[in-house]
């Protein structure tokens, strides 16, 4: 199992990064601002624009009203992606919290080169890890009951008593036993198949052709598929 991740690199993609010195953003579509320019210098920015992928651009470039409105639009869309992740709402809520923490502190180093939806796909997914592993070691840390510690039969399933319970947590241990044995394999699955990202979004996190995409996600598939108790895989 890998090592818990620091604030900052709970945002750090499976795949290549994003260069850590930000480029001018190209020009958001229909607002008329120049690359380098301050969001508010054109009068036809709203900072309360629906359109998040133009207000992820301004708040790279430092505009605290961008970043301040592309939180509040991408919260509700961030727990339900959390959701995919962690069976419980409360889990997915906490994950979340961490996920747009974690946008603040690192929105400086979305470039646009790919949509934003695409990088943040990254931050929710490695949040969401992060907070099953956080329960995980919880759940290790209770003492056991002294009247369950010589009857194992009657101790409770932590799968079914953690916050976390069910086949998440299969696909969850699955994921985690995979980066241990074949790390390369984690990214195309956990983008394919819990954050249902596009094939060509996926492409293009990750920096590869296609067809390795679709090898690698077979391969993982079938690596996993013994390790899962129900076989929705």
């Amino acid at each position: 199992m890998c090592p818990p991740a620091s604030a900052d690199a709970a945002n750090q993609p499976f795949g290549p990064a994003e260069p850590a010195t930000p480029a001018a953003p190209a020009t958001p579509a229909g607002t008329g601002v120049p690359p380098g320019a301050a969001p508010h210098d054109n009068e036809t920015f709203d900072p309360q624009s629906p359109d998040t992928e133009t207000l992820a651009l301004f708040a790279a470039q430092g505009d605290s009203a961008s970043l301040d409105a592309l939180l509040r639009a991408i919260r509700p869309d961030i727990v339900r992606r959390c959701g995919r992740f962690l069976l419980y709402r409360e889990d997915a809520e906490e994950a979340a919290q961490d996920a747009l923490l974690q946008v603040a502190r690192n929105i400086h180093r979305f470039e646009g080169r790919s949509r934003f939806s695409t990088w943040l796909h990254t931050v929710v997914a490695n949040c969401s890890r992060q907070k099953y592993r956080e329960l995980k070691r919880r759940a290790a840390e209770q003492p056991t009951p002294p009247d369950e510690a010589s009857a194992p039969e009657r101790r409770p399933d932590p799968r079914t008593t953690s916050v976390i319970a069910g086949s998440k947590v299969d696909v969850l241990e699955a994921l985690e036993r995979l980066e241990q044995e074949s790390p390369h394999l984690v990214a195309p699955l956990v983008y394919r198949d819990l954050c249902q990202m596009d094939y060509a979004e996926i492409v293009d996190r990750l920096g590869i052709p296609l067809g390795t995409v679709k090898s690698r996600l077979h391969h993982a598939r079938r690596h996993i598929r013994p390790w899962l108790t129900s076989q929705e895989w």
